[in-house]
């Protein structure tokens, strides 16, 4: 199998080096920054190639877009060559342009990173149980590297939309407090509406559900200067992130609330969900056709078995212990 990888940032990286990882994997890097490119090639050992030009990875197997947001023109052109696509894109926009993209005979996964991704691939873990499932909420803290800083500052400035009751609700972005509850040690987070890609991305294999929203953790500071440029550089990769995946409908009859959540850092989870899709994607194992990660065609329970070999373990949330500390289970 030979996979490409556009964009070495720092969730870029994190796919290759767990692509060269996967048996049977060669992989080739593109970023418009060619010595960035370089070094993470040479860092990665014999088994990594640097592509010149983006179209050298025409016609490759799979196909990782890991760059900044807008992922559609290349997306298109890379499926035209006959290689599948796998986006981390979490840019509200382009999830959407991209979900509405006709992958031809071949597979187009939108929103694998962090979230979305492996957020999607928790809701449609935990809504396996359901015999129906209304809500989906979904909370995300921490960000991946410079790209994704720059990301969640303008989300916070945008507009939020979520799904109620069979159509689109628009609501200012850094609005809507609430306090969630995150894997220790994050724990409790104010969280805010943001101009997140999730929503779209959860709509597109959770169409019957009435609500779906998502928020991300935000301080003061971050919303009172999401309008404004950055006033400082972020760094170069994010620290401890995580996501918690809400589920409420009916079991045995009865209303019930489930919570799923991952700790981990955002740019590692990512790479790893992109890296892991991306070798299902290349040995046949998922449909053809265009998806997100909460779509029930995707091999959930595989997927998430194999990110919980490399590292990458979800939890569900069963209640909170003495002192105030949560508790939770794995998942796989």
């Amino acid at each position: 199998m030979h996979v490409g990888v556009v964009g070495v940032g720092a969730v870029g990286t994190r796919a290759v080096r767990q692509l060269v990882a996967s048996p049977g994997t060669s992989v080739s890097v593109y970023d418009t920054d060619h010595l960035r490119a370089k070094k993470v090639a040479e860092a990665m050992g014999p088994g990594v190639r640097v592509a010149g030009d983006v179209n050298e990875l025409a016609g490759l197997d799979v196909v990782v877009l890991a760059q900044p947001a807008p992922h559609r023109p290349i997306a298109v052109s890379m499926l035209a060559t006959g290689a599948s696509v796998v986006s981390v894109s979490d840019d509200a926009l382009d999830a959407i342009d991209l979900l509405a993209v006709s992958s031809g005979a071949k597979t187009l996964i939108v929103g694998a990173g962090f979230s979305p991704g492996l957020a999607c691939l928790l809701a449609r873990y935990g809504a396996a149980s359901f015999e129906r499932v209304d809500e989906v909420h979904v909370a995300k803290h921490g960000t991946g590297g410079p790209d994704c800083a720059r990301q969640h500052h303008r989300a916070l400035s945008g507009t939020s939309r979520s799904w109620r009751g069979g159509g689109w609700s628009e609501q200012p972005a850094g609005s809507g407090r609430e306090l969630c509850w995150f894997p220790e040690p994050i724990g409790g987070r104010d969280c805010y509406r943001a101009e997140s890609a999730e929503p779209a991305v959860l709509h597109a294999g959770f169409a019957e559900v009435e609500r779906i929203t998502a928020r991300v953790s935000a301080t003061r500071r971050d919303r009172l200067t999401a309008r404004l440029p950055m006033l400082r550089p972020p760094h170069a990769e994010g620290g401890l992130g995580a996501v918690r995946v809400e589920l409420r409908g009916v079991i045995d009859g009865e209303r019930v609330t489930e919570v799923l959540g991952v700790i981990d850092r955002a740019a590692i989870a990512a790479g790893a969900v992109a890296a892991v899709v991306a070798v299902a994607a290349g040995n046949g194992e998922l449909p053809v056709g265009t998806f997100g990660l909460a779509d029930p065609q995707l091999p959930t329970a595989r997927l998430l078995v194999e990110l919980a070999r490399r590292g990458v373990r979800a939890a569900r949330f069963t209640g909170t212990a003495q002192g105030g500390a949560s508790r939770s289970r794995a998942v796989v």
